[in-house]
C-alpha cells in the first residue's frame, strides 16, 4: 500500500509538469502566430500604401500624355498602349516610328520615377508584355496560331526592350534596368475581350509595361527570420 501511494506521489507531479509544458508550448505558439499575423498585416498595409502612392505618382507624371498616346494607366500600375496601328505592322516585330517616338518620351520619365529613392527598393521587375489576337491566317489552326503569335509577341517585346535600353537618358541606369526589365510575349493568352468582333480583336493587340513589387519576397523573408528566432 505504501509503495502504491509512493508511485502515485511521483506520477501526479509528472502529470502536472507535462500539462504545464503543454500550456507553455501553446502560449509560445499563439504568441508566434500573433506576431506573424501582425507582421503580415503591417507588410500588406505598407504595400497597399506604396502601391497607392506609386499609382498616384504615375498618374501625375503621365496624366497629360496618356490620351495622346492612346494609352491608359490601370489600377495595378500597368501602363497599356492600346493602338496596334501605331505599335507594329501586321506580322512584324519592328517598332513603327510613332511608337518609337512615344517610347522615347515615355520610358526615360518612367525609369526616373521608378528608380527614385522613394520607389527603387520596392520594384522587383518591370515586365514589358506583348499581347496579340487569336488570329493568324484563316487556314491556321487555333493551336498553331497561338504558338505563332507567341513567337511574334516575344519578338515584339524584345524589340521594345532593345529600343528603350538604347535611349541615352536611361544609360546611367543600365545595370539596374538589365536586372529588372524583362520582355514577355504572351500571345493571345490574356485577352481584354473574348469577342470575335473586329474592334475587340484589335483591342487585344497591345503592349503593356507592368510593375511587379517585392511585397511577396518581403513576406517570405520576414517569415524566415521569425522561424530562425
Amino acid at each position: 500500500m505504501d509503495v502504491e501511494q509512493s508511485n502515485q506521489s511521483h506520477w501526479i507531479p509528472l502529470a502536472d509538469l507535462m500539462t504545464g509544458l503543454m500550456m507553455v508550448f501553446m502560449l509560445l505558439t499563439a504568441a508566434f502566430m500573433l506576431r506573424v499575423e501582425q507582421t503580415t498585416t503591417l507588410v500588406v498595409k505598407e504595400f497597399e500604401e506604396t502601391k497607392s502612392d506609386m499609382l498616384q505618382a504615375l498618374q501625375k507624371e503621365f496624366a497629360t500624355d496618356l490620351k495622346q498616346w492612346n494609352a491608359e494607366l490601370l489600377g495595378d500600375m500597368t501602363i497599356r498602349f492600346n493602338d496596334p496601328t501605331v505599335l507594329f505592322d501586321t506580322g512584324s516585330a519592328e517598332l513603327k516610328p510613332k511608337f518609337k517616338a512615344i517610347l522615347k518620351e515615355f520610358f526615360p520619365r518612367y525609369v526616373a520615377l521608378l528608380t527614385s529613392e522613394k520607389y527603387k527598393a520596392t520594384v522587383k521587375e518591370i515586365r514589358i508584355e506583348g499581347h496579340t489576337s487569336v488570329q493568324w491566317t484563316k487556314d491556321t489552326s487555333p493551336r498553331n496560331a497561338y504558338f505563332l503569335n507567341m513567337g511574334l509577341s516575344q519578338a515584339r517585346t524584345r524589340s521594345a526592350l532593345e529600343y528603350v535600353l538604347s535611349l541615352g537618358p536611361v544609360q546611367k541606369h543600365e545595370e539596374w534596368l538589365i536586372e529588372h526589365v524583362t520582355a514577355n510575349g504572351l500571345s493571345s493568352s490574356r485577352p481584354v475581350s473574348d469577342s470575335i468582333k473586329p474592334a475587340a480583336m484589335l483591342a487585344n493587340q497591345r503592349v503593356e509595361f507592368r510593375i511587379v513589387t517585392n511585397a511577396s519576397d518581403r513576406m517570405d523573408q520576414i517569415a524566415r527570420e521569425l522561424r530562425e528566432q
